[in-house]
């Protein structure tokens, strides 16, 4: 049964994904071709990010980093992942944890070489508009050989984002938590990602809210489990979440599955900020969820 769900998925994410991921044309249907004025009263009081908001900037402190080396019971073996500590980072203080999870295509640097976080993470700090984290890039393909080559749809992969759920809290966390000077509960603790990464974020954070109180998904692919499978006492986890955020281009081709998301979160009267974006299934729109979501976690 578990192997025809995984060709199902596979099939599912072939349809909607096997085209250059950072070039999704845009959508013809009505819903989905939406004018920028369209998109923004979709948005409600979100403001878009401002010009530059991800360029380098020379004259600001910068953080650093680095990779790391964990082994995964899970897996059997050692994992490689990556960690963004910010500008003026000392063991003496203690910090929030950010996991940011990537695409079906990517791994722990998928966002590093494309949706320019450090850029980001950086510029909010000079403002004072981020709380003190670190960021832990990791690779979301739990299995021996976790390099995205050959066919990055074939079951057993597919299937192994899916087995990252408990590398992610039985091996990676752990390590994290015992090498970092972080906060160990779940009030500091958020867990995002863009694609199949939002997907995971959803599945894995809404059904460990003992360990996730901030949980954000840019443009969620086929992988998303519905909101009825995840949540089964509603009231209960709209009391737990601190911030369910859910962000996707008004013309991914995607669109469909954070949409109705969103409107199940609605029937279930689960508190979330939903934001309607300009673009595609592209690496613009999952900046722009970053820029968004990390200024908005452990406040």
């Amino acid at each position: 049964m578990k192997k025809a769900l995984t060709r199902v998925l596979g099939v599912a994410l072939v349809s909607t994904l096997l085209v250059p991921t950072m070039s999704y044309a845009a959508s013809e249907t009505q819903d989905q071709d939406l004018s920028s004025s369209a998109v923004a009263a979709a948005s409600g009081s979100v403001i878009p990010a401002p010009r530059g908001y991800d360029a380098y900037r020379q004259n600001i402190p910068h953080g650093n980093v680095q990779q790391i080396s964990y082994y995964s019971t899970t897996v059997g073996k050692s994992r490689n992942a990556m960690v963004y500590t910010p500008p003026g980072y000392t063991p003496s203080k203690t910090y929030n944890v950010l996991y940011l999870l990537h695409g079906i295509g990517g791994d722990q640097n998928e966002w590093l070489n494309g949706m320019n976080p450090r850029n980001i993470l950086d510029n909010l700090y000079s403002e004072n508009k981020l709380e003190p984290m670190i960021v832990v890039f990791p690779n979301g393909r739990a299995m021996k050989d976790d390099r995205p080559i050959g066919d990055i749809f074939a079951p057993d992969k597919v299937a192994a984002f899916e087995k990252f759920e408990f590398d992610l809290i039985n091996d990676l966390i752990p390590y994290i938590d015992s090498r970092f000077p972080v906060y160990k509960d779940r009030q500091h603790r958020a867990l995002a990602g863009l694609s199949m990464g939002g997907g995971q974020s959803l599945n894995f954070g809404l059904t460990h809210l003992d360990k996730f109180s901030w949980i954000g998904a840019f443009s969620s692919a086929p992988n998303t489990k519905s909101a009825s499978q995840l949540i089964s006492n509603p009231s209960q986890v709209a009391s737990q979440l601190k911030l369910l955020w859910l962000s996707c281009g008004s013309s991914d081709n995607l669109l469909g599955i954070s949409q109705n998301f969103h409107n199940s979160l609605n029937t279930m009267n689960i508190p979330h900020m939903w934001y309607l974006d300009v673009g595609g299934h592209e690496g613009k729109v999952w900046s722009s969820g970053l820029y968004q979501f990390s200024q908005r976690i452990f406040r």
